[in-house]
């Protein structure tokens, strides 16, 4: 069964920066697409992307990771899904989600619902806040050195 194809998608030059830095840590990706959303694009261009990707990954189960919920590639995302019932859309996309997608979706068996509920796990175990888990070293010194007796 060949992967279930992603689709990276961002304001910006997000999407192919952690698609690039995807393959710093998993190496070779297939069977993915980065589409930029730029300030001079609207809606039926990320439409017109998504189309586009999916045609040239020429898959039928497709999973939509995006930036932001309600934000323009989401929007486009829910059009283009919403009338199939092979593909979903993860938002929030980060670098951990990004990883474990890739890995989990090797594995035999992967439907596309286990790998957005992977995805989703990955993204809420990824945040951490530093004072929250750090513990700092303590020694006490004694004030009278060497009087242990």
């Amino acid at each position: 069964m060949p992967p279930i194809a992603l689709i990276v998608a961002a304001h910006g030059n997000l999407a192919p920066a952690l698609l690039e830095s995807a393959a710093m840590i998993a190496g070779t990706i297939e069977k993915a697409a980065a589409i930029t959303f730029a300030p001079s694009e609207g809606p039926d261009d990320l439409l017109a992307k998504y189309e586009e990707a999916v045609n040239q990954l020429g898959e039928t189960d497709v999973l939509f990771l995006v930036d932001l919920f309600g934000g323009s590639p989401y929007n486009a995302a829910a059009r283009f899904v919403a009338p199939r019932g092979s593909a979903d859309i993860l938002t929030g996309v980060n670098l951990p989600i990004l990883i474990e997608v890739l890995a989990r979706r090797q594995r035999s068996g992967v439907t596309l619902t286990k790998l957005v509920k992977a995805g989703q796990l990955a993204g809420q175990a990824s945040v951490r806040v530093f004072s929250e888990s750090y513990t700092p070293t303590t020694t006490t010194t004694s004030s009278e050195e060497g009087d242990e007796l």
